[in-house]
């Protein structure tokens, strides 16, 4: 099994998946998004789905299920005014109206600890429907 760091506050096990995935991310742009998801079982935090750095954010909003909760984090790559090219690392609460109370408090527990073990995001969201996620949304928060 591969080595895991627990979050203290919540009992929560990240495996180094989810951290090599992450570093890849942000320092070198392998993937524009990864979604990950609590194993109910284990408690262990996995990894999901990777968006490689092709993909954008259509892809993202199409690997959340509709009726189960998701943690995210998508790298947004955007021109300032200033026509200065930059980068912000969002990370998404991705918690669906249809999805089970007993997920949805999971996944609300757990997100400070999980959020914490990601260094560098620089935007927390929270979802549940697409609308609140969206790109005017990210692109607004990003100025």
């Amino acid at each position: 099994m591969a080595m895991t760091f627990k979050m203290a506050t919540t009992g929560m096990w990240v495996t180094d998946e989810f951290k090599t995935s992450f570093l890849e991310m942000k320092w070198k742009k392998v993937h524009r998004f990864i979604v990950f998801k609590i194993d109910e079982a284990s408690r262990l935090v996995t990894v999901d789905k990777v968006g490689g750095p092709g993909e954008g954010y259509d892809e993202l909003a199409a690997s959340l299920p509709a009726d189960d909760c998701r943690y995210a984090v998508f790298d947004f790559d955007f021109v300032t005014t200033d026509n200065c090219k930059k980068s912000k690392i969002f990370f998404i609460a991705w918690s669906p109206s249809a999805s089970r109370i007993r997920e949805k408090m999971l996944y609300a527990t757990s997100k400070e600890g999980l959020r914490r073990a990601l260094e560098g995001i620089h935007y927390d969201m929270q979802a549940t429907d697409p609308t609140e996620m969206g790109m005017d949304v990210i692109k607004d928060r990003a100025k």
